[in-house]
């Protein structure tokens, strides 16, 4: 109603931080070259532009291992199959690979034993376990 501090209204909403038909940075895509040489079976999933993050693609290896950048829009996407050789996939409608999805809860159950392994030293030390 008043505008009793004399400044203008606020700006609508977040920007992403590129527009939208930008292409790879030349460091995300060096990156995800020195990445996929000496691997196998590699495929990479488009994830979708949202008000924080860039549109990004996330490589999978056989193994499950992954990479993810920014590949700033759709042009972008052209980039990255052209210059990697690697098939291309629409997350959202492909969804991630199990191989991936198994991945990351195999290291997070590795990471909660070293945890676990962590307090119970110091819980013998007679330390505090929680630091």
């Amino acid at each position: 109603m008043f505008n009793i501090f004399g400044r203008s209204k606020s700006k609508p909403g977040l920007k992403p931080p590129r527009a939208p038909g930008d292409t790879i940075r030349e460091e995300d895509l060096s990156d995800l070259v020195k990445w996929v040489e000496g691997r196998s079976l590699i495929e990479g999933f488009i994830e979708p532009e949202t008000v924080v993050n860039e549109m990004s693609v996330v490589l999978v290896d056989a193994d499950g291992d992954f990479i993810r950048r920014s590949i700033g829009g759709p042009r972008g996407i052209d980039v990255v199959a052209r210059r990697l050789g690697v098939p291309v996939f629409d997350v959202e409608e492909t969804g991630y690979p199990q191989r991936m999805r198994e991945r990351i809860e195999r290291e997070r159950l590795l990471r909660k034993r070293r945890e676990q392994q962590e307090r119970r030293a110091r819980f013998e030390r007679g330390e505090n376990p929680r630091p």
